[in-house]
Order: structure tokens, then sequence, then C-alpha cells
């Protein structure tokens, strides 16, 4: 079917990428049927039987973007900033002789007899201006974590098109409305679910499951946005899974009781329990508070593998699963669709045929995938652009905060800034269930898996990254200190154990001398990490306070006003307070055996 004679609801994306030969850049052309019906002039050959055009009125057999008679939609894309309303299209790919410079071709040539127009013209000294890069985004949930989105401006109809692609859901006080402006970190729960629904999806596993949170990435995004964590959460984990407020479809709110001891899996499908039930357990679990999530079936792995024109992959061995249906010999292969799925479902083809080992296979394919993403191969083309749009906004799910284009687009420009070679795929550190004779669960491994969640909450890259300490956290470690007598400060419990307010007050006053402090109580709000607030006038008090602790420079907070009269500086005691005189460091190094992929970097699956 001709691009023309589609409704909007069947526009067909690739159909209205054309290459703009002025700027250089592929744009988004959508004509509105209803608004612009077909009418051929005198001598005018009709579009669907004439030769394919381009809308520059190059030959181009897609027949993207075609007009008639150099008729304009309304909602031109930008970066064609300059020309007037009313250009004629009769130029039939020839130059342009008017003023201003040479202009692009016309979007539909009128053939021989059709009158021609006046000559177009633009303001003196003004170019059409270039638009700006592609922004990028890869989004989908478990196995797929991040996506591309890429859409020109003016494609209303398109746009429109694309919202209606995208499932959300209403987790309440779980996530975050906040925006995602730097200097904000942003948390992010990738779930894969194993529900089977979606054509071609009904012989995998349990056919009547509702649906399991089987895949599970926690993406940490630095709030300077130079690097990225990702960290892999088992399904068969042991975990506490805490009571969780869901919304009914009635609108009514229903608290599901929580489950201690149970797999992590299930905190998604079993008991009602939405995705905001996995979000509540991966912070009870980790100490990180989750903003949004993601969601997606079997589907997305097909859909976006194949979107992209196949995952660029690498096995070290044949392989030939009957389970999974995966065939691969050994060395490079690009795989999409099926197969895709099939490689990242595989559990006994790799390392100890676990499902440790499993996900860093996946780990393995998203990091191929981000490559593939970036490469000139994928920003180069309309095609794949438009398809990965289509194929992650139909196979997404996501929160409320998060559910529109728009939304992701904000989203989106923020995860683009992180340069690849700075994003990490972690496991967490796990151990076999003790309390099995035949192992099929595991437990967190305390001693390696706090590091990684202090990184987390202190949001400290596992990535070498070499950045610039000149933050006030930093200069206020560095310079003189008050004395004790000095310091005026407020204590509040926010999650320490009972009495540690009143216990530090006394540590202050009698060991160290400083009799201006105040225990204040309960803090009302539970806090994973020990912060300490002050006014710009207060930094040589905060200095005292942080020698005291061997607080670290990320639990200093500095406010925006000076201090008035008597105000006190406001320290808030954390989770992670372990008792008076006990120096809270920072992070301690993440252990060499914590299983990794650099997301930079091809490996062989073994």
């Amino acid at each position: 079917m001709d691009a023309q004679n589609r409704g909007q609801g069947d526009i067909d994306p690739a159909d209205q990428w054309v290459l703009n030969p002025e700027t250089g850049n592929y744009e988004l052309r959508l004509d509105n049927p209803a608004a612009q019906p077909p009418s051929p002039r005198s001598g005018e050959t009709s579009g669907r039987d004439a030769p394919a055009e381009s809308a520059y009125g190059h030959g181009d057999a897609s027949g993207a973007g075609r007009r008639r008679g150099g008729e304009r939609a309304a909602d031109d894309a930008p970066g064609r900033a300059g020309r007037r309303s009313g250009q004629a299209g009769g130029r039939g790919g020839g130059p342009d002789t008017g003023a201003g410079g040479p202009d692009v071709p016309g979007q539909r040539s009128r053939r021989k007899g059709a009158a021609a127009g006046p000559a177009p013209s633009r303001r003196k000294g003004k170019s059409a201006k270039k638009s700006g890069k592609k922004k990028v985004l890869l989004w989908t949930s478990g196995t797929l974590g991040f996506l591309v989105l890429a859409t020109s401006g003016g494609a209303y109809a398109y746009y429109q098109h694309l919202n209606s692609n995208i499932s959300t859901v209403d987790v309440g006080g779980a996530g975050s409305q906040s925006s995602f402006a730097a200097g904000k970190p942003v948390n992010i729960l990738l779930m894969g679910t194993d529900k089977r629904t979606g054509k071609g999806n009904e012989g995998y596993g349990d056919a009547g499951s509702v649906g399991h949170a089987d895949t599970n990435i926690l993406l940490h995004v630095s709030a300077d946005r130079t690097n990225a964590t990702a960290l892999s959460i088992p399904r068969d984990l042991i975990t506490d899974i805490p009571d969780c407020e869901t919304k009914e479809a009635n609108g009514q709110t229903k608290v599901i009781p929580g489950t201690p001891d149970t797999r992590f899996n299930v905190s998604l499908g079993q008991d009602g329990r939405d995705p905001g039930c996995a979000m509540r357990t991966v912070q009870e679990l980790t100490g990180v508070k989750v903003d949004h999530f993601m969601m997606a079936d079997f589907n997305a792995v097909k859909t976006l593998s194949t979107a992209v024109g196949g995952v660029p992959i690498c096995v070290a061995h044949a392989v030939n699963d009957p389970k999974s249906h995966l065939n691969l010999t050994a060395g490079e292969h690009t795989i999409e669709g099926e197969q895709a799925l099939a490689f990242v479902r595989t559990r006994h083809s790799f390392g100890t045929g676990s499902d440790l080992s499993r996900i860093q296979v996946q780990q393995q394919f998203l990091s191929a995938l981000l490559r593939q993403l970036k490469s000139k191969d994928t920003l180069s083309s309309p095609t794949k652009l438009a398809g990965l749009a289509e194929a992650a906004t139909k196979a997404l799910t996501v929160d409320t905060g998060i559910g529109s284009i728009k939304k992701l687009s904000d989203l989106a420009q923020e995860l683009a800034k992180v340069n690849t070679k700075n994003i990490t795929f972690a496991t967490l550190p796990v151990v076999d269930n003790p309390d099995e004779v035949v192992h099929a669960t595991v437990v967190v491994n305390q001693s390696e898996a706090q590091p990684i969640f202090d990184d987390l909450q202190n949001d400290t890259s596992l990535t070498e990254v070499k950045k610039k300490t000149t933050g006030a956290a930093d200069d206020v470690l560095k310079g003189s200190k008050a004395a004790a007598d000095n310091v005026r400060v407020d204590i509040y419990n926010g999650g320490a154990q009972d009495g540690s307010a009143q216990s530090t007050l006394a540590w202050f006053q009698n060991d160290e001398q400083a009799p201006k402090t105040t225990n204040k109580g309960d803090a009302g709000t539970t806090a994973a990490k020990t912060t300490l607030e002050y006014a710009p006038n207060q930094a040589d008090q905060a200095r005292t306070v942080a020698a005291w602790m061997g607080l670290p420079a990320s639990a200093l907070k500095k406010g925006t006003k000076d201090a008035v009269g008597l105000q006190a500086m406001k320290l808030t005691l954390g989770k992670d307070f372990k008792g008076v005189g006990v120096p809270l460091t920072g992070p301690a190094k993440v252990s060499s055996n914590v299983q990794k992929v650099e997301a930079d970097k091809q490996v062989c699956a073994k």
C-alpha cells in the first residue's frame, strides 16, 4: 500500500524517513491523508502509478514521504527554517535559481504541462539550520535493558502512534516522579518476565504462568552521567518480600502482605503483586531507592534483535541445546529473532549450566546489543531507528512516571551521555542456600555484596572513571576545623539501632567536649546512609564532625543559604551507622570475585 493511502494507525515508519541533501540528515516526513486528499492537477501523474520518488525529488523505490504538486504538510520536520510557505515543488530535482542559494529539490515533480509556481525564495543570509544528532536510548527490560528512540519533530501522528504502544502501571509510592536533570542519580529496575503471552511464545515453559520476575537488572546511572552499573539479581535468590500497596482495576488500593525467606522471582505476578512490589523488594535488598521500572517478555528479545539487524555474539565452542533450540558452531555469529531468544534462554550450554552462568551470557548479549545500537550502521539507518522505536514501545511496560514518549525521550537524553566503556554489568554475589541438601536456591554473600550496595548508595562506579575532585563535599574536608565548643549539631536517628542518637550525643558532649549538640530523636524517615547537612558558613563545623565520625565526603550535604543565629547542622544516623566511634569511611573495594562484564568488550561465551 502507498504511504499516502495509509491511515494514521497504519503508518509504516520506514516509509517516512528521507534524506535531506542540504543538511545531510534523515528527516521524518508524514502527510495527513485526511487533511490533504490527493488532487492531481492537469498533466500530473498519480503518485501511486508514477515512478517512485523521494520527498526531495530523487528516485526512491520506497515511496517515502511522497507529496503531490509540491504541497507541504503543515507539520514539516524541523531543520528547514527560513523557507517560505507556499514553496513550489515543481523542480523535479533541478537547481534552484531563486535568491539565497540552492534549495532542497522539490518534494514531488510536476509532470510536463503542469503549471509552474512562483520561484521560491529565502531571507538573505539565512540558511537552513542543521538538525542535531539523533538521540538514542536502548531501553528494553530484563534480558534487554536499555533501547533506541529516534524521532524527528513534526511527526505528530507517529508520535501519538508510539505513545499508544506503551503499556503503563501505576506503582504509587514505590517509584519516583522526579525529573532526570543532571546532578541526580537514576535507578531503574529492568525486568524480563517469563509470562507466555504473544505470538510465537506459546511453547515456552508454563503456558498458564501469570509471569515471574525471571530476569532482573538494577540499572544505576551516576549523577554526573559518566558511568552506569547494571546489577543482575538472580531469580532464585532467597530474600524477604515486603508488604506492598497495589492499585486495583477499580482504582482502589490493596496491600499485599509480605513474604519472608522466599524466591525473589515471586515478587512479581504471584498473589497479585505488580512491578512496584519488585521495586520495593530491590530497595529492601540493596538499600537503593528504585525510581522507575521497565518490563518486557520474550517478544522483546526477538523483535529488538531483529529491528537492529542482528546482534553479533561469539561462542567458544559449538552449541546444540535441544531445550532452548540453540544450535551454533564455534566462533562469531550474528543472531536475531528466535535464535537470539534461544541464546539468552539457554541454561546448560555455558559455564556450570546454572542460572548464574545464564546471567553472564545475557550480560554479554546486552553488551553486544549496546555496541550494535551505537554503531554507525544503526545510527545512519532510518529504517532501523524507526523499527527499534516501534519494537521497543510495543515490547515495554513501564511505570506511569515515564509512561510517554516525551518522558522516555528525556530519560534517553540522560542515558545517552554515558560512554559504553563506563557501563559495567555485575552479578549480585551469592552462595548456595545452606538450608538445602539439593541446592536449588541461593542466598546473598553479604561480605562481597555489601561493597556493591555501598557503591550504588554512594553513587560510586564499578568502572575506573577519571573525575575532577572539585566538588563542595571534597573541599570541605580539606579546610580548617571549628573548635568543639563552637559546633552546633542536631542528631536524628534515621535507621540506626535504637538509642543511637542518644549515645552519639553523649559521645559528642562527653568525649569530644561539644556542649551545643542536641538529640532530636526519630528522623521520621529511613535513611540508608548517614548524612550531615550544613550551611555554607558552617563548613568548618562540618569538617570537625566529619573528622570525629570518619564521614566520607559523599555524606556531607551542603545547603545554599548561610545559617542564621543559633541554627544547627543536621546529622542523620542511617542504617550504615555501626556505633559510637566506628568510622564511616565510605564504600569498601569490590571483590575481584564478583562476576562482571564490561559493555565495550566482546567476550566469547564459554
